[in-house]
Order: C-alpha cells, then sequence, then structure tokens
C-alpha cells in the first residue's frame, strides 16, 4: 500500500453523473462542444484506385469493347466474301463485354442493403419499361415503321437504368 495522498484533480471537484437534472425548461443547457480533430494524425486519403475502382473497371472494360469492336469492323468491311472466320471476328465483341457484365455485377455486389434495394427496382423498371417500348414497337412496325435493329435494346435498356436508379434514389432518400 502506498503512503501518496489523493491526486490534485481528484480532489478539485467531483464528477456530476449524467442526468443528475431533471429535465426542466428553468435548467438552462449548453451546447455540446464540438468535437476538435487533428487532421495531421488522421489517415491519408485513399488513392484514386481503390476510391474509383469501378468506374475504372467499368471505363476500361467499355474502352476495350469499343476498340475490339472497331477493329472487327474495319477487318469485316475490309475483307468482303463468304468465309468462315468472319463469325468469329464478328462475336470478338462480345469478350469485352463480358468482363463489362461482370464489372458490373461484382460491383452490385459490393452495395449495401439499400443500394441493392435502388438498384433491383431500377433494374426491375428498365426491363419492364423495355419490354413494353419493344412490345409497342412491334406493333407499329406492323403497320408500317422500319425494322429497328436489336442492338437497340441494350442501350434502351441501360437509360432506363440510369433514369429508374435517378428516380429510385430520390424516392428512397
Amino acid at each position: 500500500m502506498s503512503e501518496e495522498g489523493p491526486r490534485a484533480e481528484q480532489t478539485e471537484s467531483p464528477i456530476e453523473p449524467l442526468y443528475t437534472h431533471p429535465a426542466s425548461p428553468f435548467v438552462k443547457t449548453a451546447a455540446p462542444v464540438p468535437l476538435q480533430l487533428d487532421i495531421a494524425s488522421q489517415p491519408s486519403a485513399q488513392s484514386t484506385w481503390v476510391a474509383y475502382r469501378t468506374q475504372i473497371e467499368l471505363g476500361l472494360g467499355l474502352l476495350a469493347y469499343l476498340m475490339v469492336l472497331v477493329g472487327s469492323v474495319t477487318v469485316l468491311e475490309a475483307n468482303p466474301g463468304d468465309v468462315g472466320w468472319r463469325y468469329v471476328v464478328a462475336a470478338l465483341p462480345v469478350i469485352p463485354a463480358g468482363v463489362t457484365v461482370w464489372v458490373i455485377v461484382r460491383a452490385l455486389g459490393r452495395l449495401d442493403e439499400m443500394q441493392k434495394r435502388i438498384q433491383v427496382q431500377a433494374f426491375g423498371f428498365a426491363i419492364a419499361a423495355t419490354a413494353l417500348i419493344t412490345f409497342a414497337y412491334g406493333f407499329l412496325e406492323g403497320v408500317g415503321l422500319p425494322h429497328l435493329n436489336w442492338t437497340f435494346v441494350l442501350p434502351i435498356i441501360a437509360v432506363l437504368w440510369g433514369i429508374g436508379t435517378a428516380v429510385f434514389t430520390w424516392l428512397h432518400r
């Protein structure tokens, strides 16, 4: 056992326990003191790659798709004829498009529950609205409108998915 006396901090004033004073309109309360953070002691910000990983991967996948698409179209136009390798060259852009799909699915898997819900609702809206648009246009083709290529379906889905994401994010705020 030590012979030391009590510390100075302990003898000055006792600490009042929380909720000592009852709630009363006559007791003046003070606003809480703002938290002072020492910025220098905080860890540095994440690198650009970590912060924008999904956007960078998506951009690289789309860039690869566009490069392979342009190369494929160029080769096909420069080599007219009916040879078997034309089908392989025409299908080459599917590979980077598949990588882009993989990046999107991975990014959706990393979302929190609310963001996943928003994305599912937005994607459901995009699919249903695209089905309605293409179904209606199919009827209009029967009465004289020109036939549209299937390549327009994916951009319609993408645009409607973006619109759905914006709307459902606004509704869930």
